[in-house]
Protein backbone atom coordinates (compact mmCIF):
# COMPACT_ATOMS: atom_id res chain seq x y z
CA UNK A 1 0.00 0.00 0.00
CA UNK A 2 1.43 3.61 -1.37
CA UNK A 3 0.80 6.19 1.50
CA UNK A 4 1.23 9.80 0.95
CA UNK A 5 2.94 12.35 3.68
CA UNK A 6 4.83 15.17 4.22
CA UNK A 7 8.81 15.47 4.49
CA UNK A 8 10.98 17.63 6.25
CA UNK A 9 13.96 16.70 5.45
CA UNK A 10 16.54 13.35 4.85
CA UNK A 11 19.93 12.94 6.36
CA UNK A 12 22.05 10.25 4.62
CA UNK A 13 24.41 8.70 6.78
CA UNK A 14 23.38 9.84 10.44
CA UNK A 15 25.22 8.32 13.46
CA UNK A 16 23.34 10.03 16.78
CA UNK A 17 19.84 8.36 16.12
CA UNK A 18 20.14 5.05 16.62
CA UNK A 19 23.08 2.21 16.43
CA UNK A 20 25.48 2.25 13.64
CA UNK A 21 25.34 4.36 10.57
CA UNK A 22 21.79 4.94 9.47
CA UNK A 23 19.76 7.22 6.89
CA UNK A 24 17.52 9.42 8.61
CA UNK A 25 13.62 10.59 7.78
CA UNK A 26 12.63 14.10 9.37
CA UNK A 27 8.67 13.92 9.10
CA UNK A 28 7.14 17.26 9.17
CA UNK A 29 4.63 18.39 11.93
CA UNK A 30 4.99 18.51 15.48
CA UNK A 31 2.48 19.37 18.12
CA UNK A 32 5.04 20.16 20.87
CA UNK A 33 6.48 23.82 20.90
CA UNK A 34 9.91 22.67 22.81
CA UNK A 35 11.34 26.28 24.07
CA UNK A 36 14.72 25.18 22.83
CA UNK A 37 13.41 23.12 20.23
CA UNK A 38 16.58 23.68 17.42
CA UNK A 39 13.66 23.09 14.42
CA UNK A 40 10.59 25.08 14.67
CA UNK A 41 10.53 24.58 11.00
CA UNK A 42 8.81 21.56 11.65
CA UNK A 43 6.38 22.36 13.46
CA UNK A 44 3.89 22.90 10.36
CA UNK A 45 2.59 19.74 8.88
CA UNK A 46 2.11 21.71 5.75
CA UNK A 47 4.93 23.35 5.46
CA UNK A 48 6.91 20.20 3.92
CA UNK A 49 7.62 18.27 0.95
CA UNK A 50 4.95 16.07 0.05
CA UNK A 51 6.04 12.24 -0.89
CA UNK A 52 4.36 8.97 -1.40
CA UNK A 53 6.13 5.92 0.80
CA UNK A 54 7.32 4.24 -2.12
CA UNK A 55 9.25 7.55 -3.45
CA UNK A 56 10.80 7.77 0.10
CA UNK A 57 11.61 4.04 0.16
CA UNK A 58 13.34 4.46 -3.20
CA UNK A 59 15.54 7.48 -1.91
CA UNK A 60 16.65 5.07 1.13
CA UNK A 61 17.06 2.21 -0.64
CA UNK A 62 19.95 4.42 -3.23
CA UNK A 63 22.45 3.92 -0.58
CA UNK A 64 21.38 0.78 1.40
CA UNK A 65 24.58 -0.77 1.06
CA UNK A 66 26.12 1.51 3.19
CA UNK A 67 23.33 1.34 6.22
CA UNK A 68 22.79 -2.64 5.67
CA UNK A 69 24.73 -2.58 9.19
CA UNK A 70 22.82 0.15 10.86
CA UNK A 71 19.37 0.73 9.72
CA UNK A 72 16.76 3.83 9.36
CA UNK A 73 15.26 6.11 11.83
CA UNK A 74 12.17 7.96 11.49
CA UNK A 75 12.12 11.35 13.44
CA UNK A 76 10.86 14.62 13.05
CA UNK A 77 9.17 16.59 13.90
CA UNK A 78 7.14 14.27 15.66
CA UNK A 79 6.45 11.00 13.29
CA UNK A 80 3.63 10.22 15.33
CA UNK A 81 1.69 13.35 13.72
CA UNK A 82 1.73 10.92 10.17
CA UNK A 83 0.93 7.34 12.06
CA UNK A 84 -0.14 6.18 9.11
CA UNK A 85 2.93 7.23 6.97
CA UNK A 86 5.21 6.52 9.49
CA UNK A 87 3.41 2.61 9.93
CA UNK A 88 3.95 2.59 6.16
CA UNK A 89 7.15 3.25 6.00
CA UNK A 90 8.74 1.01 9.01
CA UNK A 91 6.62 -1.66 7.21
CA UNK A 92 8.61 -1.56 3.84
CA UNK A 93 11.52 -0.98 5.54
CA UNK A 94 11.26 -4.02 7.33
CA UNK A 95 10.56 -6.18 4.24
CA UNK A 96 13.96 -4.47 2.79
CA UNK A 97 15.56 -6.19 6.01
CA UNK A 98 16.90 -3.03 7.37
CA UNK A 99 17.21 -1.86 11.35
CA UNK A 100 14.66 0.05 11.99
CA UNK A 101 13.83 2.92 15.21
CA UNK A 102 11.20 5.29 15.59
CA UNK A 103 12.61 8.67 17.43
CA UNK A 104 9.65 10.38 19.27
CA UNK A 105 8.99 12.43 22.17
CA UNK A 106 5.33 10.13 22.57
CA UNK A 107 2.97 13.06 22.50
CA UNK A 108 0.38 10.83 20.78
CA UNK A 109 -2.44 8.89 22.58
CA UNK A 110 -1.23 5.00 22.57
CA UNK A 111 -4.40 4.17 21.05
CA UNK A 112 -3.07 6.26 17.84
CA UNK A 113 0.82 5.39 18.43
CA UNK A 114 0.66 1.44 19.69
CA UNK A 115 1.00 0.15 15.69
CA UNK A 116 3.52 2.31 14.62
CA UNK A 117 5.52 1.81 18.05
CA UNK A 118 5.51 -2.16 17.22
CA UNK A 119 6.16 -1.84 13.80
CA UNK A 120 9.54 -0.42 14.56
CA UNK A 121 12.52 -2.57 15.72
CA UNK A 122 13.81 0.26 18.63
CA UNK A 123 12.19 3.56 19.87
CA UNK A 124 14.26 6.45 20.80
CA UNK A 125 11.96 8.23 23.58
CA UNK A 126 12.04 11.88 24.49
CA UNK A 127 11.19 12.72 28.33
CA UNK A 128 11.06 16.26 28.02
CA UNK A 129 10.41 16.52 31.74
CA UNK A 130 9.16 14.15 34.84
CA UNK A 131 7.52 17.04 36.11
CA UNK A 132 4.38 17.56 34.54
CA UNK A 133 3.67 21.11 35.24
CA UNK A 134 7.67 21.87 34.30
CA UNK A 135 6.96 19.99 30.95
CA UNK A 136 3.88 22.06 29.83
CA UNK A 137 5.97 25.03 30.45
CA UNK A 138 8.50 23.79 28.42
CA UNK A 139 6.60 22.33 25.19
CA UNK A 140 3.13 23.39 25.55
CA UNK A 141 1.89 19.83 26.57
CA UNK A 142 1.96 17.65 30.07
CA UNK A 143 4.01 14.34 29.73
CA UNK A 144 1.01 11.91 30.26
CA UNK A 145 1.16 10.64 26.17
CA UNK A 146 4.98 10.20 26.97
CA UNK A 147 4.47 8.42 30.38
CA UNK A 148 2.08 6.36 28.70
CA UNK A 149 4.18 5.16 25.50
CA UNK A 150 7.16 4.22 27.75
CA UNK A 151 4.74 1.89 30.01
CA UNK A 152 3.90 0.92 27.03
CA UNK A 153 7.39 -0.32 25.75
CA UNK A 154 7.69 -1.91 29.14
CA UNK A 155 4.90 -3.89 28.77
CA UNK A 156 5.88 -4.76 25.14
CA UNK A 157 9.52 -5.30 25.82
CA UNK A 158 10.13 -3.04 22.92
CA UNK A 159 13.69 -1.86 23.45
CA UNK A 160 14.11 1.64 24.16
CA UNK A 161 16.77 4.17 24.20
CA UNK A 162 15.79 7.25 26.67
CA UNK A 163 16.84 10.93 25.84
CA UNK A 164 16.25 13.81 27.70
CA UNK A 165 17.89 17.65 27.65
CA UNK A 166 19.40 19.34 29.99
CA UNK A 167 18.63 22.85 30.36
CA UNK A 168 20.36 24.54 33.16
CA UNK A 169 17.55 26.61 35.25
CA UNK A 170 14.92 23.68 34.25
CA UNK A 171 15.68 20.14 34.21
CA UNK A 172 19.02 20.62 34.79
CA UNK A 173 18.48 20.60 38.48
CA UNK A 174 20.12 17.79 40.82
CA UNK A 175 16.99 16.81 42.47
CA UNK A 176 14.90 16.42 39.24
CA UNK A 177 18.01 14.52 37.70
CA UNK A 178 17.51 12.70 40.58
CA UNK A 179 13.57 11.91 40.45
CA UNK A 180 14.01 11.34 36.51
CA UNK A 181 16.90 8.36 36.92
CA UNK A 182 15.20 6.70 39.93
CA UNK A 183 11.77 6.66 37.68
CA UNK A 184 14.19 4.94 34.77
CA UNK A 185 15.86 2.87 37.25
CA UNK A 186 12.35 0.64 37.02
CA UNK A 187 12.11 -0.20 33.46
CA UNK A 188 13.79 -3.03 31.67
CA UNK A 189 13.20 -1.56 28.81
CA UNK A 190 15.43 1.48 28.51
CA UNK A 191 18.79 -0.08 26.98
CA UNK A 192 20.39 2.96 27.45
CA UNK A 193 19.89 7.07 28.87
CA UNK A 194 21.41 9.85 26.38
CA UNK A 195 21.15 13.43 28.27
CA UNK A 196 21.42 16.17 25.63
CA UNK A 197 23.17 19.35 26.54
CA UNK A 198 21.05 22.32 25.53
CA UNK A 199 22.32 24.44 22.94
CA UNK A 200 21.01 27.56 20.69
CA UNK A 201 22.35 26.24 17.47
CA UNK A 202 18.48 26.45 16.01
CA UNK A 203 17.85 30.24 17.42
CA UNK A 204 18.39 31.68 14.03
CA UNK A 205 15.94 29.63 12.97
CA UNK A 206 13.23 30.94 15.63
CA UNK A 207 14.41 34.74 14.20
CA UNK A 208 13.70 33.26 10.46
CA UNK A 209 10.60 32.82 11.53
CA UNK A 210 9.37 36.03 13.17
CA UNK A 211 9.23 33.42 16.86
CA UNK A 212 10.07 34.65 19.93
CA UNK A 213 13.36 32.68 21.45
CA UNK A 214 12.53 32.73 25.10
CA UNK A 215 16.05 30.58 26.37
CA UNK A 216 18.07 33.27 24.89
CA UNK A 217 19.33 33.88 28.32
CA UNK A 218 19.90 30.62 29.00
CA UNK A 219 23.81 29.27 29.60
CA UNK A 220 24.80 25.86 28.08
CA UNK A 221 25.53 23.41 30.85
CA UNK A 222 29.05 23.13 32.29
CA UNK A 223 31.77 20.57 31.60
CA UNK A 224 30.83 20.32 35.48
CA UNK A 225 26.60 20.43 35.37
CA UNK A 226 27.58 17.78 32.95
CA UNK A 227 29.75 15.41 35.16
CA UNK A 228 27.07 15.53 37.95
CA UNK A 229 24.01 14.85 35.82
CA UNK A 230 26.27 11.98 34.03
CA UNK A 231 27.02 10.53 37.47
CA UNK A 232 23.58 10.66 38.94
CA UNK A 233 22.12 8.68 36.11
CA UNK A 234 25.22 6.13 36.49
CA UNK A 235 24.30 6.00 40.28
CA UNK A 236 21.13 4.40 39.70
CA UNK A 237 22.44 2.05 37.48
CA UNK A 238 21.84 2.82 33.84
CA UNK A 239 23.99 3.40 31.22
CA UNK A 240 24.42 6.85 29.97
CA UNK A 241 25.45 8.53 26.49
CA UNK A 242 26.69 11.68 26.63
CA UNK A 243 26.25 13.90 23.55
CA UNK A 244 28.76 16.52 23.24
CA UNK A 245 28.23 19.68 21.18
CA UNK A 246 30.86 18.96 18.65
CA UNK A 247 28.95 15.68 17.75
CA UNK A 248 25.44 18.08 17.68
CA UNK A 249 25.08 19.00 13.94
CA UNK A 250 22.45 20.51 11.38
CA UNK A 251 20.40 17.83 9.72
CA UNK A 252 20.89 18.07 5.60
CA UNK A 253 17.54 19.18 4.18
CA UNK A 254 16.61 16.51 0.87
Amino acid sequence: MSVTGSIHSFESFGTLDGPGLRSVIFLQGCSLRCRYCHNPDTWNLKSGKQMDSEEVIKEVLSYKHFIAKGGVTISGGEPLKQPMFALELLKRLKQEGLHTALDTAGSVPLEISKPVLDAADLILLDIKSLDDKQCFSLTGMGNAHTLATLAYCQATKKPVWLRHVLVPGWTLQKERLEDLASFLEGFDCIEQVELLPYHRLGQYKWEQLKLQYTLKDVPEPSEEDLRMARSIFEEHHLKVLMTSFSQEKEIKVG
